[in-house]
């Protein structure tokens, strides 16, 4: 029940910050010397580079760790907070990509701030504090950002074409009410409002496919996994299956919406490092382990979860080993 009285967080945006994975595994060599110009645009000359050059925790060669965080600002509002926070594991040394989902609850020290829930650095000290948190926290040099904007999703997805899911029938009432009650609005569409209408396979516009993945009340933990998932493997497939000829309008949709401190022949760099994995399957966790953490409600922070400081052997055997718990 406690989970039912948090904010409203951005689930779908959650899984969909890895589109900085997706950017560098789509698009291939030959389309580098075109988006080398264009991927300028995201630079972040904000980026406390002191911090991220520090190699104060654990660090492999060959394994390079990025942040991405998905900010949950709506209309109105001047500060934001990470609903989304991940760390995407580029190893070149057991050929694999990783991601960590880390949970928003989660309770941590907060430089400056005491302990607090994790979605709350980034509403402090933006991307430069967040990744501050998570490198004390959880004991893991990072080594680059990305920050994406909530909207950015739903765009991504129309430039896509829309991405397929299969809808059951259980989850077409809760998908219209977030339709009807927010997103349709948020997208600033001029044409008549779509809802769902049946079940099965079908190509869902952004603003169905954002409500598919905010789905939170409906189920299981799981299935909300499971459309995260689904949501992804479909923006994946969009993007692998884009003709050469819609990249120019793909970047310039995604681009607006992206902050990072990597210059553009470090996402070259990093693109050529994926594509040497060969295998673009992405092992996926998320910390803290529902069996080595406790979810409790604490007086001025509310509903957290405290994880077990030794599973954190456990998230680094993950990250450095290849080692899927």
């Amino acid at each position: 029940m406690a989970r039912r009285k948090e904010k409203k967080e951005n689930s779908g945006l959650k899984k969909f910050v890895i589109f900085l994975a997706i950017l560098v595994i789509a698009f291939p060599a030959a389309a580098f010397g075109y988006v080398y110009f264009k991927l300028n645009v995201m630079h972040d000359s904000s980026a406390d580079e002191s911090i991220l050059n520090e190699n104060n925790y654990q660090a492999e060669k060959g394994i390079t760790n990025i942040l991405l965080a998905g900010t949950d600002g709506r209309p109105g509002e001047e500060s934001s907070r990470s609903d989304a926070m991940m760390i995407l594991t580029v190893d070149t040394v057991n050929k694999s990509l990783k991601l960590t989902s880390l949970n928003r609850d989660t309770y941590v020290d907060i430089p400056g701030h005491g302990y607090q829930k994790l979605t709350h650095a980034y509403a402090y000290g933006g991307v430069n504090l967040l990744t501050e948190t998570i490198e004390n926290n959880f004991e893991i040099d990072i080594q680059d950002y990305a920050v994406v904007d909530f909207y950015s999703f739903m765009d991504i997805v129309d430039a896509l074409g829309g991405v397929e899911v299969d809808v059951h029938q259980n989850e077409i009432s809760e998908t219209n009410k977030f339709i009807k009650k927010e997103t349709y609005e948020w997208s600033k569409k001029t044409e008549p409002i779509q809802l769902i209408e049946h079940s099965g396979i079908q190509k869902l516009n952004g603003y169905q496919t954002l409500s598919y993945a905010r789905i939170r009340k409906n189920d299981s933990t799981q299935e909300r996994d499971r459309r995260q998932r689904a949501v992804i493997e479909g923006l994946m497939n969009g993007v692998k299956n884009l003709p050469v000829s819609k990249y120019p309008k793909l970047l310039d949709t995604v681009l607006p919406y992206v902050k990072t401190d990597m210059k553009p022949t470090e996402i070259i760099g990093l693109a050529g490092k994926v594509l040497g994995i060969g295998n673009l399957a992405i092992n996926q966790i998320e910390f803290p382990f529902d069996n080595a953490s406790t979810s409790v409600t604490l007086p001025g922070a509310g509903f957290v979860i405290k994880y077990e400081p030794e599973s954190l052997n456990i998230l680094h055997d993950f990250i450095f080993k290849n080692i899927i718990p």
